[in-house]
């Protein structure tokens, strides 16, 4: 029953891919791209019907398929690998990026809403292609699995273990009874977004694809592009400004744009995540332009800060996008974007990274244990909005963080083994653990990740996985336990 529930999982998962793919190929004939859509969307969308058919299939035996929590783990392993792979065709296909190794880590790097490029001259593309590549972006950022949930009442097929197993943050904040139900707020909410931006980027210059890739990508914290020169390109104020405030919006929690739609503005005051996650945000900024503006690398305060904002917001919240090449700005303006890639943005985000409701706690229990020095006989908790955090909570955080700088630690001499200096081989795992996309130093934001050996490409590409899945649900499967249990 379990082997039977998990097919059925992965083919109905697969099978909404490929109705993306299936939207891009229409978009294609209406680009006046039917032969390369057809060329390499056709293979997947005529995959992707073979799939729906064997889960009704599937649907109509005796019994109800169900997945357990291990079932859960395992599934969402899986789909995550199998759809970067099935996301991976239409660019090999159309020959766009003839080498598999490099297609597949263009994939995941969308999927994962990481944003690391091999790509050296974007703009060559078929704009279909370039939708499709933002598109897995979009699947990815608030979850293919989170959707997949959403649709699993119309088949019969439980949800939980899935849900838990795979959430947009550390934790599944319910809005209502049913998951299900929770699963389709969050993609309602998330769409609304998406199309207020793709709107608001129309209004300022953009063509509908372009406005509709850059929007996907924003509020995927993706950070893909369909210019070379990322949103630099477009030299447009108002276009930066909305792209920054469309960043920040989708690294705080989604719980709390739900409470915002319910004219609940209580979180501004009582979430002690988010207020962390705006002061950072502004502190780094004011840090930032201050750096700008003495080094001299603007002409006005006015373009320094909205440099410096624009950074800031994209590496913060793991987009990755870019307006300049940092590398060239002050140390201390490089200093600090380089932090902000250990703090990501708030659990219950699309953004990746550490999360900054992680990061706060193991602050605040560093202060717990210095008071707890000062007078062993005192009884110290930990809280959190309010709320008193359970040891094995925060003991589960620490382990996570560990395991998170252990995995870093461990990619940076694989990278290094690659011949490349410590500085390329640690921000260029910290990129792709973090799902943020650009580093320092040979795969800075106006380089990418094509140089690389493929063995290296491949590393990178479990990192991004191992990033998104938050630690845990990844190495999990590599245990003993999981496998005896």
């Amino acid at each position: 029953m379990e082997f039977r529930a998990l097919a059925r999982s992965l083919a109905v998962l697969l099978a909404i891919v490929a109705a993306f793919m299936a939207a891009c190929l229409a978009a294609g004939a209406a680009l006046g791209e039917i032969g390369v859509a057809l060329r390499a969307f056709g293979p997947g969308v005529a995959a992707g019907l073979l799939l729906l058919m064997f889960g009704l299939y599937q649907g109509k035996r005796k019994g109800k398929p169900s997945l357990s929590p291990r079932g859960g783990y395992l599934f969402v392993v899986l789909a995550w690998t199998l759809a970067a792979a099935l996301g991976a065709t239409p660019f090999v296909l159309s020959g766009a990026i003839p080498s598999w190794v490099d297609a597949y880590f263009e994939s995941i790097s969308g999927f994962t809403t990481t944003g690391a490029s091999i790509l050296t001259d974007i703009e060559a593309l078929p704009r279909s292609l370039l939708l499709w590549r933002a598109t897995t972006h979009w699947l990815g950022g608030m979850g293919i699995v989170v959707l997949t949930v959403a649709v699993f009442p119309l088949l019969g097929i439980g949800g939980r273990a899935l849900m838990e197993a795979e959430a947009p943050g550390p934790q599944v904040d319910k809005f209502t009874p049913r998951l299900s139900d929770t699963a389709k707020i969050l993609w309602l909410i998330y769409l609304g977004l998406t199309v207020a931006q793709t709107v608001l980027l129309m209004l300022g210059g953009m063509d509908l694809v372009d406005a509709v890739c850059h929007a996907f990508a924003t509020m995927a914290t993706g950070g893909f592009s369909t210019r070379n020169a990322s949103v630099g390109a477009y030299g447009s104020a108002y276009i930066e400004w909305v792209t920054i405030a469309f960043m920040v919006l989708a690294g705080m929690n989604f719980a709390v744009h739900y409470k915002f739609i319910r004219l609940d503005f209580k979180p501004l005051a009582e979430d002690g995540e988010l207020r962390a996650y705006l002061m950072i945000f502004l502190s780094s900024v004011a840090l930032i332009t201050l750096a700008l503006v003495r080094g001299g690398s603007y002409g006005s305060g006015a373009d320094a800060l909205r440099g410096a904002a624009f950074q800031a917001a994209s590496i913060l919240t793991t987009t990755g996008f870019a307006t300049a090449d940092y590398l060239l700005w002050p140390a201390l303006a490089q200093a600090a974007l380089f932090a902000l890639m250990f703090v990501g943005g708030c659990a219950g985000s699309t953004g990746g990274g550490l999360k900054v409701g992680r990061v706060v706690t193991l602050f605040k229990m560093g202060l717990s244990e210095m008071r707890y020095l000062m007078n062993p006989r005192g009884v110290y908790g930990i809280f959190m909005n309010g709320r008193y955090l359970k040891k094995n909570i925060v003991y589960d955080i620490a382990a996570m963080v560990f395991l998170f700088f252990a995995a870093s630690i461990v990619s940076t001499v694989v990278v290094a083994s690659g011949g490349y200096d410590i500085l390329t081989s640690l921000s260029a795992t910290l990129a792709c653990v973090g799902n943020i996309g650009p580093g320092f130093g040979q795969v800075g934001p106006a380089l990418n990740y094509a140089p690389l050996p493929d063995f290296i490409k491949a590393w990178l590409s479990f990192m991004m996985l191992l990033g998104r899945l938050e630690i845990y649900t990844v190495l999990i499967i590599f245990t003993r336990t999981f496998w005896r249990a």
